[in-house]
């Protein structure tokens, strides 16, 4: 039974997302006629799941996968949050301050920390350097496998032993023109994505909906014990009291 005033994720919550036309499209397979979230339902219940105490979403046209996320950390009632990278490269939607807290709040959330820097510059921060660990990376910006790489390493030492890093646009290469028509490019995740699936100490899983979404992290027998669930790597191990899952 939930605590009075918990707010959880219900049908109006999902018609509420889905009446916005843009947060209905960018390749997460949404279907309005059936209130269906698509992907977003995957990443609602990795969340839910995992109980990220930390997540962070990088890139993201106009929230959709943040919104999810940071619902999906808000209903496991343990004061989760999400950290959102994106320029606001694309156009003006990220740029202003408070129409984005406005944003995320009409959805009821105020755990979304918005960053309007590329990943290069986030890096450089003071907030990235005294970052907790990171158990959930959802890598959504500029679509080339030199970003993605870039991306990804970017939080490998931020990232615990057993997070889940999800890297979407990552099934196809596709022309894009998302940066103006005189700025085409050609997304390219996939192919970062097959470094990843020779890599022995990696479990890589395809999700080939509409855009794609891959799902990568490491091997279980990869992992030191399984003592060390939401820990940064090089965190201490406890003595006894192992968690047998």
């Amino acid at each position: 039974m939930f605590a009075r005033g918990f707010v959880t994720m219900d049908s109006d919550w999902v018609a509420r997302i889905l009446g916005h036309a843009e947060l209905r499209g960018m390749g997460h397979g949404q279907r309005p006629e059936d209130a269906n979230l698509g992907l977003g339902w995957l990443y609602y219940a990795l969340a839910r799941v995992e109980r990220p105490a930390h997540a962070v979403c990088i890139g993201s046209w106009r929230g959709f996968v943040p919104i999810v996320l940071a619902q999906a950390l808000r209903d496991n009632g343990e004061g989760g949050r999400v950290t959102f990278i994106d320029p606001s490269l694309a156009d003006d939607f990220w740029i202003d301050p408070e129409r984005t807290r406005a944003w995320f709040a009409g959805f009821g959330l105020d755990n979304v920390e918005h960053h309007r820097l590329t990943t290069q510059q986030y890096i450089e921060t003071a907030e990235h350097r005294s970052s907790t660990p990171v158990s959930l990376l959802f890598v959504d910006g500029y679509h080339t496998a030199e970003q993605a790489r870039f991306d990804h390493e970017a939080f490998s030492s931020r990232l615990t032993e057993d997070a889940v890093v999800l890297f979407h646009d990552s099934i196809r290469s596709k022309n894009s023109t998302i940066y103006g028509e005189d700025h085409p490019y050609v997304h390219t995740v996939h192919l970062y994505i097959d470094e990843l699936q020779r890599r022995a100490d990696l479990q890589v899983i395809d999700f080939a909906l509409d855009s794609g979404v891959t799902i990568v992290r490491r091997r279980a027998r990869a992992i030191e014990g399984d003592d060390r669930r939401g820990q940064a790597p090089g965190a201490s191990r406890p003595s006894s009291n192992r968690d047998t899952k």
